[in-house]
């Protein structure tokens, strides 16, 4: 019989396939590889991305915040006009109201009284004067009550004092001035 040898051709078809396989294994491993690297890239763009639009945000926000703060330093400064128009009604409204407290005045004192002092404190008058006899302070308070320029009256202070004629009492009273009534066409 005879003897074929089939060892070197199974050795070389060994070595073919282990070649064949090292080939494949380095094939897989550059593809792999580029996979990976195609992966990276493709997480650094999304990443980069990502950042200009937080980058884009805090932008916008740092301008959103510096309009916020205008807009408040405009409403701070609205609410000081509004006051200050409100203060210049008020005492375009309270104008013709101090001429008509002195008429009001001049009017409600009965004779046998003198005014020394008229102080006024916010709607609140103090009027200190002399008079012949309490009846006739009674009578001017009366006049000023029934006064539409002016609120209850209420009487502080009221001494006898005595000079050589004939005695006098000094007295100090306060009246709250009633609030002026509006005109037509003003709120």
């Amino acid at each position: 019989m005879a003897r074929i040898n089939l060892l070197p051709w199974r050795e070389e078809r060994r070595q073919e396939r282990q070649q064949q396989f090292f080939t494949s294994l380095i094939a897989a491993f550059i593809f792999a590889a580029a996979i990976l690297y195609g992966v990276i890239l493709f997480a650094d763009s999304m990443l980069d991305e990502q950042n200009n639009r937080n980058a884009f945000l805090d932008r916008e926000i740092v301008e959103l915040n510096k309009k916020i703060k205008e807009i408040k330093t405009l409403e701070a400064e609205r609410d000081r006009l509004l006051a200050r128009m409100q203060v210049i009604q008020e005492l375009q409204a309270s104008r013709p109201k101090v001429v008509k407290v002195f008429e009001a005045i001049v009017k409600t004192v009965p004779e046998g009284i003198h005014l020394e002092k008229v102080a006024r404190q916010g709607n609140t008058l103090t009027l200190d004067g002399v008079a012949q006899s309490n009846a006739r302070v009674s009578v001017f308070m009366r006049k000023l009550d029934d006064n539409t320029e002016f609120e209850e009256s209420k009487l502080n202070v009221i001494k006898r004092t005595s000079s050589k004629s004939n005695a006098i009492r000094k007295f100090t009273l306060g009246v709250n001035e009633s609030k002026p009534k509006k005109e037509d066409g003003e709120s």
